[in-house]
């Protein structure tokens, strides 16, 4: 029975998080398949990664966070991932919001902010607005009300926002600047609805988030500078952590139909063997499958290292600007090796035994829908055309939020 998210008492651990977060998968895939079938939201899998202290991953070792490396931080999605990947990416906007706290928050903001995640605090996102608006637009509009704000607009996609305890919602000044507000999920005006219908990724939370003349505190407002003024980690950030739940579906998948074609689906008679799992044409291509996933994981741990020697030059105060694009162009090899590995591993499984495979029991077309879902984020085309230029003719990768 699905229960409301806890509040902790005290705060929660910050060491051992990848370890953490492997323990968890195995938990969080006990109850992937009926969750899916189901439409059952996970607030109790949830509760367990906000005890784990996961939330806290990327809080500076200033503020008493761990302050683990985007590569670690990329390992853990990737371990949740393979548990659910709905469960993994309802966190994702969390672990966003958590880097623009340093990017752009002050120092009253930071310690606030970094505090109440270090209290176990998940901050969902309501960002994406229908109607074909580009990177850095929004309809959504802060006027001012004496020393406060007032947040009026209506946000779609907004991921784990059911979920969490404050919402982090772009917005356009009316001077016309970009703003982030953070905000708590329950403020008067704030009405969080549960109408994503997707065919994967049904569990995510991801509906529509309206507001309604929202009160914003001065305090509760971040100002970044404007979008595509000057390259920015935002956009590699979130697509890494996209890229490692793609790798992570890919994993889940060839988990579950490894077990199925161990355990459940018969043999050819052609094949001449007592055991499905024993015909040469399925190893083969399970072995095809483990090859092309351990090459997008590979590729997701390698644009976190990329990403992290970028950031030390950010937070340094030196020059970032062509290691922050190096690195961009590593999470857009990541992302595509992840797109096509999770797509690919989810359809083969089915090839691994005959039509049992496809009873509704089993749920294995999950692990499709969940790719076909989570992979039409980004398109692709264009981060293949960024690296196709990049190694041809030397030219870095546009200044994006998205790249």
């Amino acid at each position: 029975m699905n229960k409301p998210m806890t509040k902790f008492s005290s705060r929660p651990p910050t060491t051992g998080l990848v370890e953490a977060a492997e323990t968890l998968s195995e938990t969080i895939a006990a109850g992937a398949a009926e969750r899916d079938r189901e439409r059952l939201l996970a607030y109790d899998e949830l509760n367990a990664i906000g005890a784990s202290g996961i939330l806290s991953a990327r809080v500076p070792a200033e503020y008493g966070g761990p302050e683990l490396s985007w590569s670690d931080v990329g390992r853990i999605f990737m371990a949740l991932s393979k548990g659910d990947p709905n469960v993994c990416q309802a966190l994702q906007p969390h672990m966003c919001v958590v880097e623009k706290f340093r990017l752009y928050g002050d120092e009253e903001q930071r310690k606030s902010f970094f505090g109440q995640v270090l209290e176990g605090k998940m901050i969902a996102n309501a960002v994406a607005e229908r109607g074909g608006k580009v990177v850095g637009q929004t309809a959504t509009t802060l006027v001012k009300d004496g020393y406060a704000w007032r947040m009026s607009g209506r946000k779609f996609y907004s991921t784990g926002s059911i979920f969490s305890d404050l919402l982090w919602v772009t917005g356009v000044t009316e001077d016309g600047n970009r703003a982030i507000a953070i905000i708590p999920t329950d403020r008067e005006g704030v009405e969080v609805l549960d109408d994503w219908d997707g065919i994967g990724q049904r569990t995510t939370a991801s509906g529509t988030t309206i507001l309604d003349n929202v009160l914003v505190h001065e305090h509760e407002l971040l100002k970044p500078p404007a979008a595509g003024s000057q390259r920015s980690p935002e956009g590699a950030l979130a697509q890494l952590l996209h890229a490692a739940i793609d790798v992570g579906i890919g994993f889940a998948a060839l988990r579950d139909g490894g077990e199925y074609c161990r355990t459940i689906a018969r043999p050819v008679p052609d094949a001449g063997v007592d055991k499905a799992s024993h015909d040469l044409y399925a190893i083969q291509t399970f072995g095809q499958m483990a090859v092309m996933l351990r090459g997008a994981e590979a590729l997701v741990e390698r644009a976190g290292r990329k990403l992290d020697e970028a950031l030390v030059e950010l937070y340094a105060g030196r020059d970032y600007d062509r290691p922050l694009a190096e690195a961009s162009i590593a999470v857009s090899e990541a992302k595509a090796a992840g797109v096509d590995s999770s797509l690919a591993v989810s359809e083969k499984i089915f090839s691994l035994g005959g039509a049992s495979a496809c009873s509704r029991s089993l749920n294995l077309d999950r692990h499709w829908r969940n790719a076909r879902t989570h992979t039409t984020h980004d398109p692709i085309a264009y981060k293949l055309k960024a690296i196709g230029n990049y190694y041809l003719n030397g030219e870095l990768p546009p200044i994006s939020l998205k790249i």
